[in-house]
Parts: C-alpha cells; structure tokens; sequence
C-alpha cells in the first residue's frame, strides 16, 4: 500500500466520516432492495488543498471529484500514480478546459451540449481513447443550472436528436444521466427530481437502446440517501466527508 504523507489528524476524521457515509448508503441501498455494491462513492474535494486530498486517499477513498480541470488535474499530478485513485470531472467544463479531461479523467458526469461532446470526441480521438460520458439534464428548471432541459415530460422528446448525434461519436460512450436538483432545505425536497431522472433515463432506454443508460449520478451530501433510495448508481459527497471548502478556486473562477 502507498502511504501518503497526509497530516495525522486530518485522516481518521475523514475516515470516520467516510465509513459513515458507506454506511448510510448500504442502509438506503437496503431499503429499497438494492444491492449496495451497485452504488459507487465519489468523494468531491473541490476546492479542498492538496493535504485534504491526500488525507481523503489515505483514509479509504478510491474516487475523487472534481469541478475545475485545471485544479482537478493539479491534484492529480501531485499525488502518486500507485495511489489508485480514479479521478472524476463533476463540474461544468467550459470548451477551453476541455483538452484537460479525456486526458486526466476517467468519467465525465456533466456533458451538458452536443457542442462539447463533438470538441471532446475529436480531442479523444487525437490519443486514441475513449471517454465516458454521462449526459447532464436540468430537472428542476432553474436557469442557473447547466443541462439538457427536462423539468417537464413534455420536453423529453426535444432532447433526443442532440442524443442520436451523441451516440455516433466514436470516441464518447455514454454510461448514463446526471443532475442537480434545486437546492432544498431537506433532503425529502430532492426526491421528486431523482425519480424524474429515473423516469427520464427508462424514456431513453426505450427511445435509444444503443447506448448505456446504467448510471445515474445524483446527490450530495445533502440527500444522497434519498438519492440512492430513487436508483443512483454515483452519489456525490463532499463536505459530508471531508469538511467545508477551505479556499475557492481563483484560476477556476
């Protein structure tokens, strides 16, 4: 095992933290029947220094996330390459960051338009990889929020030619959805928008059975067992796990 020298204190709170997490979603996967195996963690250390990083390694986590290319991909090259981390880009990629990510990346859960799914196919296809992509939408109508719009049933539909010219791209493969519901005060108020994105996924299933629509990426450290209760597949868990942000992203902004 690869010891890193994160601080000594930092690492068995963050492990307590974690193990509690692992224990809310198994107690969730539980309860609506679910294989818990089937859910997978990704720990968010945005914005977070290098040594929460570390100590979040240290302490058990093996995917981290990312919001900002540039600073995921900062972390990524300080950290060693036997760490065994799978690293995760989140966040909102505008079309100038996006060379960092199939580069760096192993999944990308926020591919928000058929604009960036063609810049980042044609830069995979330069090095000859594939990128996994999961395709965003905004389920709760806010304009602030990045996605495909599907607030309403009735929008679906308009959604699947950006979908179809998605699908022909060789070097994307589409592995499933991805959201961010309105912010709520508890997490009860997300439920309703992690079944619309599970809705929404079987429309796809039965429109367009050519792709891959095994995975939904929703909640946050707020509602992420509300979320695996409604199918999710990716919850997102940050400061649950290790703590508020303690700088903001100044290269990012």
């Amino acid at each position: 095992m690869v010891i890193i020298a994160a601080m000594p204190d930092l690492v068995p709170s963050i492990r307590e933290r974690y193990l509690t997490v692992l224990e809310d979603i198994s107690s969730a996967a539980n309860k609506s029947h679910r294989n818990p195996s089937d859910i997978r963690l990704v720990v968010v250390t945005k914005s977070q220094p290098l040594e929460i990083v570390e100590a979040a390694v240290e302490a058990g986590a093996r995917i981290l996330g990312e919001n900002y290319p540039e600073e995921g991909v900062t972390k990524i090259q300080s950290l060693p390459i036997q760490s065994g981390v799978e690293w995760h880009m989140i966040g909102h990629v505008q079309s100038r960051k996006a060379r960092l990510v199939p580069e760096h990346f192993a999944l990308l859960h926020s591919l928000d338009s058929l604009k960036l799914a063609q810049r980042l196919d044609g830069i995979a296809a330069e090095s000859n990889r594939i990128l996994p992509v999961l395709l965003e939408f905004n389920v709760g109508g806010e304009e602030s929020k990045s996605g495909w719009p599907a607030w309403d049933n009735s929008l679906w539909e308009a959604c699947l030619p950006d979908l179809l010219k998605i699908q022909t791209l060789p070097n994307l493969h589409i592995n499933g959805l991805m959201t961010m519901p309105p912010l709520g005060a508890e997490p009860e108020d997300s439920r309703r928008y992690f079944q619309r994105l599970r809705r929404l996924r079987d429309f796809l299933t039965s429109r367009l059975p050519e792709s891959d629509w095994r995975h939904l990426s929703m909640g946050t450290s707020l509602d992420y067992a509300v979320a695996v209760e409604e199918g999710a597949t990716l919850v997102r868990v940050g400061t649950a796990i290790v703590g508020e942000r303690l700088q903001a992203s100044k290269k990012e902004a």
